[in-house]
């Protein structure tokens, strides 16, 4: 039986936790902005909807961290402080900015968690299960931003690209420090 390599393990883990803990304060800013100045009932409830599958995720995440003693990345505060900050941004420049957001990070998910899929060997088969269930998760918030209005046509086409950067840069980033 083939093993998967230990390193790549603790960077799957530790890039994870912080994606899903991150995800977490990108729906606590949008929260944020739709609690305090752009009011939307609907939305507010779709988001605290996919916060909560966020929330499962980032949970086994820190359980994964503690019980295979793997240290979070650094960069946890930095990537508080700009989750929440995106969230909220995007939320203020309105629903199909902020959907984008979600359509946008979802996407880079949805390709990084079917790469951690393809490289998962036989002795980690709970964990491969929980990130293809993860990745299902993900990918429906994706497909509920685009239903809800997401766009990446005329000036939202460079937001998409920022937040696609931004969220590949963060994932390199968290893998390795």
């Amino acid at each position: 039986m083939q093993k998967t390599n230990k390193k790549k393990l603790e960077e799957f883990i530790r890039v994870d936790h912080a994606g899903e803990r991150g995800a977490i304060k990108i729906y606590e800013g949008q929260l944020l902005a739709l609690n305090t100045i752009y009011k939307d009932e609907s939305l507010k409830k779709t988001i605290l909807e996919m916060r909560e599958h966020e929330k499962e995720h980032c949970e086994f995440f820190e359980s994964e961290i503690k019980k295979r003693e793997i240290k979070p990345t650094k960069f946890l505060p930095l990537w508080d402080l700009l989750g929440v900050g995106l969230g909220f941004g995007t939320t203020l420049l309105g629903k199909k900015a902020a959907m984008l957001c979600t359509a946008s990070v979802e996407e880079v998910i949805d390709k990084h968690y079917q790469d951690q899929i393809d490289q998962l060997q036989e002795d980690e088969k709970e964990l491969r299960k929980k990130i293809i269930k993860f990745r299902e998760d993900e990918i429906h918030h994706k497909d509920i931003a685009y239903e809800e209005g997401a766009s990446k046509k005329g000036i939202y086409s460079i937001l998409d690209k920022v937040i696609k950067t931004g969220s590949k840069i963060a994932i390199r980033i968290s893998e390795k420090i």
